[in-house]
């Protein structure tokens, strides 16, 4: 087989769910019957919900990859992203369609995928070799790197059932990474290991593909790692392919997915001190919540105040996707803006450069001088940075210059 040989093709390719309303039971009680009648007695007109419904999570998927080539597989959560991997490692059956794989397939989708709990490491790695076609020989070749790039050798002869999720995911990817399949698929199970793991894991990747000619299909919600590794991605939207294609093109069609609003709004009830809405927006003015990492960032508060104090402030946070706190800054509200309106309009703007690709949200706190908090919503607005293959993946000082003093700036308001 060349390197330009098509090593998976997918035609027509759908599944579909069967959802259950009312609970989990394949029966009906005499009580469910009596209830289910009186309901439609008293609700007259009312429809009933059905008892149960049609989901297709993935429907009519069409595309060809060749071997050697990184593939990335990006969208929104619910896009049926796991569930097209699942289908091509064969852990689930299409309900329509084809596919059809050219070579063996090592998957990692979940933490401990194809581990047997009882077993070691040590046994593991066999096992999962012979799963795999692979003699016990050809295993014992690459035992010694498996065993280096997991890092797990002190505990190799104890039960994987034992191990923490970090090192189920770093004994995984090693064996699933040199055990020399045709065709390695990873799911984001890499989220759970550290920074530096996951950068040996994406190193591994590229590695297998530009010079061992393997296939690597890789689902992350990083764009930027999907920018930095893969040449080619398909971008799933409602279980079907909306894009398939260079990765650059396919990243700019999954931004416009992500400009419906995921502005936070209060509850209806709040009085007193409040932030009663916030939203982000672009540099044109439109609400977006994903932004290249050289596009700057506004954001967008709206603030109810029942009665000014001196030095009432809006502070806010950005955090990452461990909940980890990455910048903090803080708005003075001023008396002639509460003393105008009870709602008063604050706009706060994060500069260009200032945040790497990753995931975020923000933590925002009304407060007073005294440190009495009024309002504190975490986790709000979650958004994307993106970086679309651009020079930051290379960080060169002599490359950017006065942006490395951006983390000293206080922000513009």
């Amino acid at each position: 087989m060349t390197l330009n040989d098509r090593i998976i093709k997918v035609e027509g390719l759908g599944k579909k769910y069967t959802i259950h309303h009312g609970g989990s039971k394949s029966y009906s009680s005499l009580r469910d019957v009596i209830s289910d009648a009186t309901k439609n007695i008293i609700g007259g007109k009312e429809k009933l919900q059905p008892a149960q419904e049609d989901f297709w999570a993935l429907k009519d998927v069409n595309f060809e990859i060749r071997q050697g080539e990184t593939v990335g597989v990006i969208g929104r959560n619910g896009a049926g992203k796991s569930t097209l991997l699942k289908i091509l490692s064969r852990i689930t059956e299409p309900t329509e369609g084809r596919i059809a794989i050219g070579g063996r397939v090592a998957s990692l989708l979940e933490v401990g995928t194809g581990f047997h709990q009882e077993l070691t490491g040590r046994e593991n790695i066999f096992l999962n070799g012979a799963m795999l076609g692979m003699t016990k020989s050809e295993i014992r070749r690459k035992f010694d790197e498996i065993v280096d790039f997991s890092g797990v050798g002190k505990f190799l002869d104890t039960p994987v059932k034992h191990y923490s999720s970090g090192m189920n995911v770093r004994l995984a990817f090693a064996v699933a990474a040199h055990l020399e399949p045709e065709i390695l698929i990873v799911d984001e199970v890499l989220a759970v290991g550290d920074a530096e793991f996951q950068k040996k894991c994406l190193g591994k990747m590229g590695e297998v593909s530009k010079h061992d000619g393997r296939t690597v299909l890789f689902v992350s919600h990083d764009l930027g790692s999907i920018a930095q590794l893969c040449n080619k991605t398909v971008l799933l939207n409602e279980g079907r392919v909306v894009d398939f294609g260079i990765t650059e093109d396919a990243i700019k069609t999954y931004l416009q997915f992500q400009r419906n609003s995921l502005a936070y709004k209060a509850t209806p009830t709040k009085k007193g001190k409040f932030i009663q809405e916030m939203k982000l927006v672009n540099q044109s003015g439109v609400e977006s919540y994903s932004y290249a990492h050289d596009e700057p960032i506004t954001m967008q508060f709206k603030i109810v105040i029942d009665d000014w104090l001196p030095g009432l402030f809006l502070a806010f946070a950005v955090q990452n996707r461990f909940n980890k706190r990455v910048c903090l800054d803080y708005v003075e509200i001023e008396k002639e803006q509460a003393m105008k309106s009870k709602e008063i309009d604050v706009a706060v703007k994060l500069p260009a450069n200032f945040l790497t690709p990753g995931s975020f949200s923000f933590d925002a706190s009304l407060i007073s001088p005294n440190i009495e908090t009024f309002d504190d919503p975490f986790g709000i607005c979650p958004f994307e940075i993106v970086d679309n293959n651009s020079r930051i993946t290379r960080f060169s000082k002599a490359d950017y210059g006065d942006v490395f003093l951006t983390t000293t700036q206080s922000f513009q308001s």
